[in-house]
């Protein structure tokens, strides 16, 4: 029998531990987000339905995002023990400078769309924490207003070739003339991928008032206010502001783009030059040799073409191809700091976060950008230690195992000499007996079917 007793004041007392309430509403609810995930659920309960579901959707059916990000759920880490590990080193030497930690800010446009501190936000929380900041030529502040927000950081300039080609030179010499020490040559959006939320939403550039949007409105008045009080929402490097994504992108946008034209910035650009938007091993080894400092493995967050290669799954083969050549980094389907640690043991150099950082800025602005860091830097940190590794240089293939729901269904023959070693195949075959049966029977299925 258990001995029951009248609960002991003293005992009780120690027991109690009353917190005091934070007062702050946006502290609050960023004191409870743990992970990427709770902040996207803050961002969509305090964003419009426009804005939010262009930073959450992708191209057509979303399949690529959505592989992208069941890629890096199919993992199996393999932790060593007994390695004595009480600290870990996050730091990254990434295109001839420091990164206190193996992952960027990546470009996005649009972002003060999304909340209104948009790329200010993202830049000084970037430089806070010690890692590179991308602005897009899409964005919404300055290149010269994100060096003031990063001033001591590291900026990086990502470019889209325009029509008017000149257009996009000054840009160039305008991110070189204000420090920015790499730049990010975009490849995968010769056109405009079929982003369907955005034209179920009506969206458009600036966001219009309609019946819709005002209803939506009502449970969300902070980013209206902020909205309708600060600047004018527009492109801080471009003429063009009215229209939905696909006709500015399509009206400004050069899709016969060429090698040519990489050589042309090369020249134009005294920093680093990196590819960003390969897609195949093919592709990676043409551009070895090119002057290129670095490649981006993406698929534009899954936004441009739809069922496109799984940049993590390329990544082995690819850093394997090229990867003494130059730095191979990746993006798409991030969204936590296992996906980071697992990408950096097999061989990327470096991480971009888009979405994860949007979540953030959507759920607190530049607090929000930082709880975004210091959630994916915690996990980085923890997914290392358990690992018990103690520098980003000791992770390795050995330490994941990526894990595959398809098999891929042999090609068929593409050439004449396939075709000749098919037909010769065929010729050696032994006949089958007359006397075998000729009844129907059932084809063995492949196993990837």
């Amino acid at each position: 029998m258990v001995k029951r007793q009248f609960p002991n004041p003293k005992e009780l007392a120690e027991l109690i531990r009353f917190k005091a309430p934070t007062l702050n509403a946006k502290r609050r609810r960023l004191d409870r987000a743990l992970t990427i995930h709770d902040l996207r659920d803050i961002a969509k309960r305090r964003t419009p339905k426009a804005p939010f579901d262009y930073t959450e959707g992708a191209a057509e059916g979303e399949i690529s995002l959505g592989r992208a990000r069941q890629a890096f759920e199919d993992i199996e880490f393999h932790p060593a023990i007994l390695r004595n590990v009480p600290v870990v080193d996050m730091s990254r030497e990434v295109l001839g400078g420091p990164s206190a930690l193996p992952f960027g800010i990546a470009p996005t446009g649009f972002t003060r769309m999304m909340q209104t501190e948009g790329e200010t936000a993202g830049a000084g929380a970037a430089g806070a924490a010690g890692i590179p900041f991308t602005l897009s030529t899409m964005g919404t502040t300055s290149i010269e207003d994100v060096k003031s927000a990063n001033p001591n950081g590291r900026n990086w300039f990502q470019l889209y070739v325009m029509r008017d080609r000149e257009r996009s030179y000054e840009l160039v010499r305008r991110a070189a003339a204000a420090g920015f020490d790499t730049l990010f040559f975009t490849v995968d959006t010769p056109v405009s991928g079929a982003r369907l939320r955005d034209v179920r939403n009506g969206f458009s550039i600036p966001p219009q008032l309609t019946p819709a949007t005002v209803i939506n409105a009502i449970p969300r008045p902070e980013w209206w206010v902020d909205f309708l009080t600060t600047p004018k929402l527009e492109f801080a490097s471009l003429s063009s502001t009215g229209g939905t994504v696909g006709e500015l992108i399509d009206g400004m946008f050069d899709p016969t783009i060429s090698f040519d034209d990489l050589a042309t910035i090369r020249d134009l650009w005294p920093g680093k030059i990196v590819v960003k938007g390969v897609q195949t091993i093919e592709d990676a080894k043409l551009l070895a040799g090119r002057g290129v400092d670095g490649i981006v493995l993406s698929n534009h967050g899954g936004r441009q073409l739809d069922r496109a290669p799984i940049p993590f799954h390329l990544l082995p083969h690819v850093v394997r191809e090229v990867g003494s050549d130059m730095e191979v980094h990746l993006d798409t389907g991030i969204m936590s700091g296992a996906d980071i640690v697992a990408s950096i043991a097999l061989g990327a150099r470096f991480t971009l976060i888009g979405r994860a950082y949007l979540y953030g800025l959507m759920a607190g602005g530049r607090e929000g950008v930082d709880k975004t860091i210091s959630i994916l830097g915690a996990q980085i940190e923890r997914t290392m230690k358990l690992l018990e590794v103690s520098t980003l240089d000791e992770l390795g293939p050995q330490h994941v195992t990526q894990l595959s729901r398809f098999t891929a269904l042999p090609k068929p023959a593409t050439d004449a000499a396939e075709a000749a070693v098919s037909s010769k195949a065929r010729a050696v075959r032994t006949p089958r007996p007359a006397s075998a049966s000729t009844g129907n029977s059932r084809a063995k299925l492949h196993p990837s079917t």
